[in-house]
C-alpha cells in the first residue's frame, strides 16, 4: 500500500523558499511538519521548525519541547527554541489597562516571535497547521461576538509581513484526516490538556456547540469555512471601492470662512470631515463602510451601534438618543467624537 498523503495548498510556496513550521507538538504541526519534509525535495525548499514554551502547564510544556526537538532531530530537521511568559504577559497588559486573556496573550507572543525569526532573515515563511476544524470553530466565534464581514474571514490562507508572510496550508484539510495520516505512520503526537478545558471559549464551542450544530448539517464545518472564504473575498472587494473613494470623500480638519480648511497640528487633535451630500448619495453599505474607514484613519475601531449612533447623526436612521442635527456633538469610545454642522460631520479624537 501506497504511503498516504495530505494535501496541502501550495500556491505561495516557491522553489528556493526557505520554510519554518510552527511546531507545538499536537496533531495538526506534527503532521504539516512531516508533510513538508516528505516533499521538501520535489517541491525544491529549506525546512526548520520554530516551538514556543509559553511558561504555562509545567512539566507537560516542558514534554512537549523534548518531543518536539526528538522529533526535528530524528529528521535532521533545524529547531528555533522560545521561551516566553504568558502569566508575565498577561500582568503586563493588565498593569497597562490593556488586559489580554491567556489565550490572546499566548497568540499575540507566538506572532512576535514568529515577525522576529522572519525579519531577522531565519526563514522566508512561517507556515501554522490550523484546519478547516479552525476555521469553523474561529467563523463561529466570531459570529457569536458579533463581528463585521472582516471578522467572519476568520483564518486567512496568507499573512503578508512587512518581511516574509505566514502562511495556512492546511485550512482545507479536517482535523480528522490529519490523525488518521498520523495513526498510519505510527507517529505519536501531544495532546494539550487545556483542550479538553471548556472554560476556553473555543473549546466550549469545539465540545459542545459544534456537535450539536452538526446535528442540524452534518457539513455544517465545510459551510463555515465557505463563508470564511466568500467574507474574505467580499472585503478584499469593498477595500479596493474604498480605497478609490476615501480620498475623494474625507476632507482634513475644518471648513473657515473665505474658503480652505483649517488643520490642527497640535498632537491628539487630528481630524476628518465628510459632506453630508456626498454621504447622502452612497447606497447604506458604502455609507456605513465610510464612516467605519473614517474613525479608523483615527485610530478608532466601531462596534455596530456606534456606527449606527453615527449615521443617526446624519440623519439617515432614527435613534431617540441622539439628535441629527446643526451643533449635535456624539461622544464614542476611544476618545472619538463626532459632530455636525450644517453640510459636514466631523470625526476627531479628544485625548
Amino acid at each position: 500500500m501506497p504511503a498516504p498523503t495530505l494535501p496541502f495548498d501550495r500556491t505561495q510556496i516557491q522553489p528556493g523558499d526557505r520554510l519554518c513550521v510552527a511546531l507545538s507538538g499536537g496533531a495538526d504541526s506534527v503532521a504539516l511538519l512531516l508533510t513538508i519534509h516528505s516533499q521538501r525535495e520535489s517541491i525544491g525548499v529549506g525546512l526548520s521548525a520554530v516551538h514556543v514554551h509559553h511558561g504555562l502547564r509545567g512539566a507537560e510544556a516542558d514534554a512537549d519541547q523534548r518531543f518536539v526537538e526528538d522529533l526535528c532531530i530524528a529528521h535532521d530537521i533545524p529547531i528555533h527554541l522560545h521561551h516566553a511568559s504568558v502569566p508575565n504577559r498577561v500582568a503586563q497588559t493588565r498593569a497597562a489597562g490593556e488586559a489580554e486573556t491567556i489565550e490572546e496573550a499566548a497568540r499575540n507572543l507566538r506572532y512576535e516571535i514568529f515577525t522576529n525569526l522572519l525579519a531577522s532573515g531565519h526563514a522566508d515563511t512561517v507556515l501554522t497547521a490550523h484546519t478547516l476544524d479552525d476555521q469553523a470553530e474561529t467563523v463561529l466565534m466570531k459570529i457569536l461576538r458579533g463581528a463585521w464581514t472582516e471578522g467572519l474571514s476568520a483564518i486567512h490562507p496568507t499573512l503578508t509581513l512587512q518581511k516574509g508572510k505566514i502562511l495556512r496550508p492546511f485550512l482545507q484539510t479536517r482535523r480528522s484526516g490529519i490523525e488518521a495520516y498520523l495513526t498510519h505512520l505510527n507517529q505519536p503526537w501531544r495532546t494539550d490538556s487545556t483542550n479538553a478545558d471548556t472554560a476556553y471559549t473555543r473549546n466550549k464551542i469545539r465540545h459542545e456547540l459544534l456537535p450539536q450544530l452538526r446535528t442540524y448539517n452534518p457539513s455544517l464545518d465545510q459551510a463555515l469555512a465557505n463563508m470564511a472564504e466568500l467574507a474574505r473575498e467580499e472585503e478584499a472587494r469593498w477595500q479596493t471601492e474604498l480605497n478609490r473613494l476615501l480620498p475623494q470623500l474625507l476632507l482634513p480638519g475644518k471648513p473657515v470662512r473665505g474658503g480652505g480648511r483649517a488643520v490642527s497640528t497640535t498632537p491628539g487633535q487630528s481630524a476628518v470631515s465628510i459632506e453630508l451630500d456626498r454621504l447622502r448619495a452612497l447606497d447604506p453599505a458604502l455609507r456605513r463602510r465610510v464612516l467605519r474607514a473614517a474613525a479608523r484613519q483615527l485610530g478608532a475601531r466601531l462596534t455596530f451601534d456606534e456606527t449606527a449612533r453615527l449615521l443617526a447623526l446624519c440623519g439617515f436612521r432614527h435613534d431617540p438618543t441622539v439628535a441629527a442635527r446643526t451643533g449635535s456633538i456624539l461622544h464614542l469610545p476611544s476618545g472619538l467624537r463626532a459632530d455636525r454642522s450644517p453640510r459636514e460631520l466631523r470625526l476627531y479624537r479628544h485625548d
